[in-house]
């Protein structure tokens, strides 16, 4: 399972359809897929397991999201006023 996961993340190439977010805007997608990243990093890193599983969510969101929206969520995570629950 872990190299099927790692394969794809080989050959991603850009945010595949999520029947979650059916609509032309993006907004909540990019959103999830930020936390998700962050959720699962954590959750990976307090079991001892392999962080690099989280790497689809980094690209889906890199790939979905504005940089300047990234760079604000993660100034204020750093400022410990994000407004997502991690």
């Amino acid at each position: 399972m872990v190299e099927d996961i790692k394969i794809k993340i080989k050959n991603y190439k850009t945010a595949p359809f999520n029947s979650r977010f059916p609509n032309q805007n993006q907004t909540r997608n990019c959103w999830q897929n930020y936390l998700d990243f962050y959720h699962c990093e954590k959750a990976m890193a307090a079991k001892g397991g392999d962080v690099s599983m989280c790497e689809w969510y980094r690209r889906v969101y890199k790939s979905l999201c504005p940089i300047s929206w990234v760079s604000s969520w993660d100034d204020r995570q750093a400022e410990s006023t994000f407004p997502g629950k991690i």
